[in-house]
């Protein structure tokens, strides 16, 4: 687990340099006429599907096009990914993906899909994720977990997005790890979805990021018990990590948001898609959505996030070796 989570930190430090000059892109040049359509993995609501939203509004006039967002949840992604992949190259059509697209592809989805078959165009956020319960349940903290865990094996439901072998089946599983305990998992296709489980008593704790959870926190309805990260997220710095609980947990497994395409985009087009998307990232509206939220930004370029990609399929493999999804 050392070496896996150097590797890792190392990619995510690339993940976060930001680019000193990202040329602005005129409309005329980045795409051809007609609207950009982006193309989701999620229902309406969710994290990734809440960014693409707030970013939509500063990247429309930044490229001259009117953005679509059309969710296409189910089949772990593989609705979304078969609709990005049947596109033309032609930057028209775009998909917003997630570590779960990675993890995905090593195991619901090995045959059907393979990081060839898209264009990895740009990073755009890093965003950990939490774990939470109702306001009601009698887990005070973390440790009350690990108790009732240990006490009884596979006692606790634990709700979270994808099945297992998605992002946060895995950090599940890496807290089961280091804590010698063993839970429940129940994958949904949204966040609402996760929140609704949680509400309903269906599962004792949820996971999530911070950007759809917080008016729930906000209004008291769910309570943190622990972020899996190096540091506490900055729009809630009451919640601890799991390293401060004493959990020797690796928390460089954080959730990574990018853009891709079809297979064979040309690169000067995947250049001007991924300047486009940053520089919408630096308006003031934009930011605002984004530190609230405790995401961090991401500025990798097509060769940059093609690179990460490759190397973060290697970590998935690992990650669901370690987790005993893949033999």
């Amino acid at each position: 687990m050392k070496m896996l989570s150097t590797g890792f930190a190392c990619l995510a430090a690339a993940a976060t340099f930001v680019a000193t000059t990202i040329t602005p892109v005129a409309a005329e040049e980045a795409w051809p006429s007609g609207p950009v359509s982006v193309i989701m993995h999620t229902k309406p609501g969710g994290t990734s599907d809440i960014f693409i939203r707030t970013l939509a509004k500063s990247l429309e006039p930044e490229i001259g096009r009117d953005v679509i967002v059309v969710n296409a949840p189910g089949g772990g992604g593989a609705n979304q990914m078969s609709r990005v992949s049947s596109a033309k190259p032609d930057g028209l059509t775009l998909g917003v993906n997630t570590l779960t697209h990675f993890t995905g592809m090593q195991t619901n989805l090995k045959g059907t899909f393979a990081p060839e078959d898209f264009s990895w165009i740009a990073s755009v956020q890093e965003d950990p994720i939490l774990f939470f319960v109702r306001e009601d349940s009698p887990y005070q903290s973390f440790d009350d977990v690990i108790a009732a865990a240990k006490e009884n094996p596979e006692s606790i439901n634990i709700g979270g997005f994808g099945p297992i072998g998605s992002m946060q089946h895995i950090g599940m599983s890496m807290l089961e790890n280091a804590t010698d305990t063993k839970f429940n998992w129940i994958g949904y296709p949204s966040t609402p979805d996760i929140i609704a489980a949680l509400l309903g008593g269906h599962v004792d704790i949820g996971v999530s990021n911070l950007g759809p959870t917080a008016e729930y926190f906000e209004s008291g309805r769910i309570r943190g018990m622990g972020v899996l990260a190096n540091e506490r997220l900055a729009g809630k710095p009451d919640l601890p990590t799991f390293i401060e609980q004493g959990v020797d947990v690796d928390s460089s497994w954080i959730q990574v948001r990018g853009v891709f395409g079809p297979a064979d985009m040309p690169m000067e087009l995947q250049q001007k898609v991924a300047d486009a998307f940053h520089e919408a990232m630096r308006a003031d509206s934009y930011q605002e959505y984004a530190r609230s939220t405790g995401v961090t930004d991401s500025w990798m370029g097509p060769a940059e996030y093609a690179d990460f990609v490759a190397n973060i399929s290697d970590v998935a493999v690992e990650q669901l070796t370690a987790a005993g999804v893949l033999q």
